[in-house]
């Protein structure tokens, strides 16, 4: 008997999109029988709904399942492999190139709910919890991200991206940033150590409040995308790679909508 459909399931045109990318079953031993399809539902069902995996509704695999797929696919990187095959779909079906030439980075401080490593407070924005750091594209679609204690400073987790990243990103020219990643030698630095340009995207002489900048914009509605994601409001992960792994699914959710 079919279970009644969930906002999150996978669509059937969104399932050919991604099946072939989904890892194939072990050889050996018993013979797979877990409904992976229904294993990317539970997964996006908590993302979106905020739950813990203990409370996924029971009409899904065995949250136990359901939770060690989600990691085993964080171990062996096949979130971001999907994060990559659908953002290239999604730009070549904008009429862009596969590879972005330019990006824009930023952060934003979450709350910490409950235990977990890589803590600490931001006083600028007086929150404690994490901090994330993310680049995107000129559409907003994800490129890399690095989750950190909240207490290091932008450009500290700007390092950090680039220590992780810059190897995979020759192919940008250009990187917006805010004023809390400049500096001549900051930036100069980025610059002779891992190739990236970055360009600050001053306020207007004046400004009070907020107000949408050129360029930057991009970035900040993708924050506001994944503020769509109730599992991501706070950081409920104890690992901040967990927490990274997170923000790479919501964004292969998003496109997987987007494309189908």
């Amino acid at each position: 008997m079919l279970r009644q459909s969930y906002d999150t399931d996978v669509t059937d045109s969104q399932w050919n999109l991604i099946e072939q990318y989904l890892p194939a079953a072990k050889t050996g031993g018993r013979k797979r029988t877990t409904n992976i399809r229904e294993v990317l539902n539970g997964i996006f069902y908590l993302l979106r709904a905020g739950c813990a995996w203990r409370l996924l509704p029971h009409d899904f695999p065995n949250w136990r399942t359901v939770y060690g797929y989600f990691r085993g696919w964080e171990e062996d990187g096949t979130w971001q492999r999907l994060n990559q095959v659908l953002r290239e779909q999604v730009r070549l079906k904008a009429g862009k190139n596969a590879q972005p030439s330019a990006a824009c980075v930023d952060s934003q401080s979450v709350k910490k709910g409950g235990a977990g490593q890589e803590g600490g407070y931001d006083g600028g924005k007086k929150v404690n919890g994490r901090k994330r750091t993310i680049l995107v594209d000129t559409m907003g679609l994800l490129l890399c991200a690095v989750v950190h204690s909240a207490k290091r400073s932008d450009q500290k987790g700007m390092t950090l991206l680039a220590l992780w990243f810059a190897s995979l990103w020759q192919s940008l020219q250009l990187i917006w940033t805010d004023s809390t990643f400049g500096g001549k030698v900051f930036t100069a630095w980025i610059k002779e150590t891992f190739g990236w340009t970055l360009e600050v995207v001053k306020k207007k002489e004046g400004q009070k409040g907020f107000e949408v900048l050129p360029k930057r914009w991009v970035v900040e509605r993708t924050f506001a995308w994944f503020g769509r994601y109730r599992r991501l409001s706070k950081d409920y992960e104890y690992l901040p790679t967990t927490s990274e792994t997170m923000l790479y699914a919501a964004m292969v959710n998003l496109m997987l909508r987007r494309l189908a």
